[in-house]
């Protein structure tokens, strides 16, 4: 008989990814890296756990949508109070911080659950080639 493999904590030995974004389109780009957070495409993946790497994205201001997104994507925001709906569009927004849209983008397709802070801090999301990570990365994810 078969047992289910659950993995531990001494068992996990998270690695730090760099993605570089140039050129990627964003849902495209945005299901690699949930994918490399959650630990989908290793072996050892437990649902229920923090099995995944953490991931440097450079470049994030060359991300591209397809069709005409930068002008009808529209990024809602509310406070709670009445009237206070704040609307944003992805061309603005891109302006403003580039590294929000990839960041907005991942969020939506991590769970909706107590994991989600916890998986989502392993995202490092920077604009330019640079980063404060050269010590930790161990590999780069094929585009």
């Amino acid at each position: 008989m078969n047992r289910t493999f659950y993995l531990r904590k001494e068992d996990r030995n998270p690695q730090w990814r760099v993605i570089d974004a140039t050129g990627q389109s964003v849902g495209r780009l945005a299901v690699k890296i949930a994918d490399a957070l959650r630990g989908k495409d290793q072996a050892m993946y437990t649902p229920h756990t923090d099995s995944g790497d953490y991931v440097v994205v450079i470049n994030a201001e060359h991300v591209v949508f397809t069709g005409n997104k930068w002008n009808d994507k529209e990024y809602v925001s509310h406070s709670g109070y009445l009237g206070n709906r704040k609307v944003i569009v992805a061309k603005d927004l891109m302006k403003k911080d580039p590294s929000a849209i990839i960041i907005h983008a991942v969020k939506l397709m991590l769970p909706k659950n107590t994991l989600n802070k916890q998986i989502l801090k392993k995202l490092k999301v920077y604009v330019g080639a640079e980063h404060k990570h050269q010590a930790q990365v161990s590999t780069s994810l094929a585009a």
